[in-house]
């Protein structure tokens, strides 16, 4: 019994130790990424920032060829709600909550009446919205941990389109927001119509501040400029979300190889119990045997 015991055990210390090192070499990769991710993200901020402000100057210049484009409807009847998760698990929370904040974002709009259009972007999206028997319009994935700006434009096209075409008055997108490596929560924002900021405000006296002049037309301009504004945003988002994916796998993975850790100590103290038992019962069994030989003489 205690041989048996002791074998399995050993099983279970080689079994525990190759996992060990399956997670850490994805904790080692998934730091390497974190870093590139971070990067990626610095060098896109500054076009972002100047794109947005830049649309909502034009849009603030013409208040009747922005008025679709700008502000925050009133009444929504229809709406798209875009969702950015992962391609991978073993990530810790990261995907369960972007997912579980884009279901009561639907469920809350369709409560008040709102038709919603789902948009996904990750392959862990799509199985957990068909599960809960909420339809997917449109799925993107293949993209989430390394995201191009090519992969931003297909998914702002789609996106775009319902709202150019009338089709649907808001666009939300759900995401998950990266502020450091030791930060990152989930955000909703709206997409369209643009929504002003302070860096882009109106003077006192309703006009932009100083002199702006446009060439061609703000009109023009803003047919031109809002569909890139829209990319930057996707674009944006996708770059967060993977920076926040390999944080939280970072973190999972690491957490795993110090549980891994304890387990195989717990393990091998385990088996050396059983060993120490092993040895003294047959210590036990041969000085009973040389008791009994000695006292039949």
């Amino acid at each position: 019994m205690a041989g048996g015991q002791e074998r399995a055990l050993r099983r279970r210390i080689k079994t525990v130790q190759a996992t060990r090192k399956i997670t850490k070499a994805m904790e080692l990769i998934a730091a390497s990424q974190i870093t590139r991710s971070q990067a990626r993200l610095v060098a896109n901020r500054g076009y972002r920032d100047a794109m947005r402000r830049i649309v909502v100057e034009t849009a603030q210049a013409d208040p009747t060829a922005a008025r679709h484009l700008l502000g925050t409807p009133e009444r929504v009847d229809s709406a798209l709600v875009l969702v950015v998760a992962g391609d991978r698990g073993l990530s810790g929370a990261y995907n369960s909550s972007v997912l579980r904040t884009g279901e009561h974002l639907v469920t809350r709009l369709r409560g008040q009446g709102t038709t919603v259009r789902l948009v996904v972007v990750g392959k862990k999206a799509a199985p957990f919205y068909h599960f809960r028997g909420m339809a997917v319009e449109r799925s993107f994935a293949g993209f989430a941990d390394r995201p191009t700006f090519a992969n931003a434009r297909a998914v702002a096209a789609y996106v775009a389109a319902a709202f150019v075409d009338h089709q649907v008055q808001q666009v939300l997108i759900v995401s998950t927001r990266f502020h450091s490596a030791g930060s990152q929560s989930v955000e909703t924002d709206q997409l369209l119509p643009l929504v002003a900021d302070a860096t882009a405000a109106p003077s006192a006296s309703g006009g932009l501040p100083g002199y702006t002049e446009f060439e061609p037309d703000p009109e023009r301009l803003l047919a031109d400029l809002t569909p890139r504004a829209l990319e930057s945003e996707i674009f944006r988002a996708l770059l967060e979300g993977a920076a926040s994916f390999h944080t939280s796998q970072q973190r999972a993975m690491a957490a795993a190889t110090d549980n891994a850790d304890d387990l195989g100590q717990s393990l091998t103290r385990i088996m050396n119990r059983a060993r120490q038992d092993s040895i003294t019962t047959e210590i036990m069994e041969i000085v009973g045997g040389a008791e009994a030989l000695r006292t039949g003489k």
